[in-house]
């Protein structure tokens, strides 16, 4: 059975995208060929990199994408999935092909303030309710 492609879309592919293609990736094995990008790439959020290396994932260094690349690159995706505010989630482009989209708002990373730990708190429920998500999505796409 060939894999499913996903990509996982948010505003700078800098935090939510990025934890939901790990999480993926790691959770769904071999079934996906997972990605992320954004509509305005940005930086890796440093707090990802650190709340996912708590899940056993390394992504330092990794690079940002920006959806539009991979849209005039033909690229194509059975499931484009969302996961910014409903407002930036229709800014993305209509991928061609059997395409399912679906939308996950989850809170923005780099808004969150307070002491590091303070962050890293806020940060690290998101990762679970991305993780939850994914968990939750897994079991109606085997």
């Amino acid at each position: 059975m060939p894999k499913k492609r996903v990509l996982f879309v948010c505003i700078h592919n800098s935090a939510r995208s990025q934890m939901a293609e790990e999480l993926l990736r790691k959770l769904g094995g071999e079934r996906f060929d997972v990605e992320s990008a954004g509509l305005e790439p940005g930086k890796l959020n440093p707090l990802a990199v650190e709340i996912l290396r708590e899940k056993g994932i390394d992504i330092t260094g990794k690079k940002t994408q920006k959806v539009f690349d991979l849209f005039t690159e033909g690229r194509r995706y059975h499931y484009v999935i969302t996961v910014c505010d409903e407002a930036s989630a229709e800014r993305c482009p209509i991928f061609p092909g059997a395409v399912k989209k679906l939308h996950w708002s989850f809170p923005d990373p780099s808004t969150l303030t307070g002491s590091h730990q303070e962050k890293l708190t806020k940060i690290r429920t998101v990762r679970n309710t991305i993780e939850h998500t994914i968990r939750k999505w897994l079991t109606t796409n085997p």
